[in-house]
């Protein structure tokens, strides 16, 4: 295969799709939203067999278990990838809408419309179910999408993508509009991120090398997260129940996601009355730990972690804990080594809740609540391409709004400017 004339031939169709998918209806994209829902419940034991043949190959292959994890496909995984689809249906279209319309002095009327990006590109490892949540997103919003999986989830794809492309038939929608890549050659990223004639935007979905590289090589608009170091404060005004229960959720509900928290900062005048609790629950998981001093005095079992502990995102079941003396160093902290990810308070205190809110500059900022809402299928979003802690057009979980662009629409009547 001369990937250079394959990749350009996929980019040339998924431009003419493209142009189909902008002006198809809600109805028809939600249709085939349901088709493809209805198709992957209708595959599930083939889906089940190409998913077994992936993790079987990863293992052979030396993946770690934070990888296998993410691969894998259980009963309840595939369930929630039909059920993304159904929720995706069910949103409101953007395509279209038309906002803050208002006169002007000279009669005319300006707002602004939404509308498509065009053609994303999406690269991701490892999670197949990636495949029906960014393809869904994308055909509701009007796009056009390839899809370059992981090599080791190259079965799973298939299956998904075939099931997609039920739907979009079903539907009267061009199959092109939805494509994966079919090479597990790495030559075909370097293309596909090189073409900004038929691809618009790129969004990486994996670990922090894959992200790096194709943000370095990249000549197409990237949404991108590098890291997901994110951080739990209990504050010295918290109720320790719920403290308990927001950063014991937060670690061990899933170890190999970018909203997992990997740091626990705990405020000073309530660290011996809440850690030791936490560590004995930590332990229970197998949770590695490591402290600054104070906590290791309170957690027996503790080891003293390094300066690098503080910007690692472990992605395994390894907690990084600092005692702090309030609020302002827990700050300061987070500002120092986060990522501008997902970080949250526990505390009762409303004002300081204000304050954290206010001042932490991460995509997500919560309250009383576990790092691990931090997912577009929680926040209403039906699914996500992925989460941006860029600044500019979209930041966080990125769903239907964030695959759009909006134009300038001006409405006259035979207005002319004098």
């Amino acid at each position: 295969m001369d990937i250079g004339s394959y990749m350009a031939e996929v980019g040339r169709e998924a431009r003419a799709a493209s142009r189909l998918m902008a002006r198809a209806t809600t109805q028809a994209k939600n249709a085939a939203l349901h088709e493809a829902g209805a198709a992957i419940a209708a595959a599930r034991a083939e889906l089940a067999a190409a998913n077994g043949e992936d993790m079987a190959r990863a293992a052979g292959q030396g993946l770690d278990a934070a990888a296998l994890d993410r691969l894998k496909l259980t009963d309840a995984r595939i369930d929630a990838m039909i059920e993304g689809l159904s929720q995706v249906a069910a949103l409101p279209d953007p395509v279209g809408v038309i906002t803050d319309l208002a006169y002007r002095p000279s009669g005319i009327q300006v707002g602004r419309m939404r509308v498509p990006l065009g053609v994303v590109g999406i690269i991701y490892e490892s999670r197949p179910n990636v495949t029906a949540d960014a393809a869904s997103l994308c055909l509701k919003s009007g796009n056009a999408a390839i899809l370059r999986g992981g090599s080791e989830s190259l079965a799973s794809n298939r299956v998904i993508a075939a099931c997609m492309h039920r739907g979009l038939r079903a539907a009267g929608l061009p199959e092109r509009a939805l494509q994966v890549i079919a090479t597990a050659d790495r030559a075909a990223v370097g293309h596909l991120i090189t073409m900004p004639e038929h691809v618009d935007v790129i969004v990486p979905r994996g670990g922090k090398g894959l992200i790096e590289r194709i943000s370095a090589d990249a000549r197409i608009p990237v949404l991108k997260h590098l890291d997901g170091i994110c951080h739990v404060y209990i504050d010295d005004r918290a109720d320790l129940d719920k403290a308990f229960a927001v950063a014991l959720n937060a670690k061990t509900q899933r170890y190999g996601t970018c909203n997992t928290m990997e740091t626990l900062l705990v405020a000073a005048p309530v660290a011996a009355a809440i850690l030791p609790r936490l560590g004995a629950a930590y332990a229970e998981h197998g949770v590695e730990l490591r402290g600054c001093a104070r906590s290791c005095e309170l957690l027996p079992q503790a080891v003293r972690a390094t300066e690098e502990d503080w910007s690692t995102e472990y992605l395994a079941p390894i907690l990084a804990i600092r005692v702090v003396a309030d609020l302002d160093e827990a700050v300061e902290h987070i500002a120092r080594y986060g990522s501008q990810h997902t970080d949250a308070i526990v505390t009762e205190d409303y004002s300081r809740a204000r304050r954290f809110l206010r001042e932490v500059d991460s995509s997500s900022v919560m309250v009383n609540a576990s790092t691990r809402f931090a997912d577009g299928f929680e926040y209403g979003l039906g699914a996500e391409i992925g989460i941006s802690t860029d600044k500019i057009h979209a930041r966080g979980p990125v769903g239907l709004e964030g695959l759009t662009s909006q134009k300038y629409v001006v409405l006259g009547d035979g207005h002319v400017r004098g």
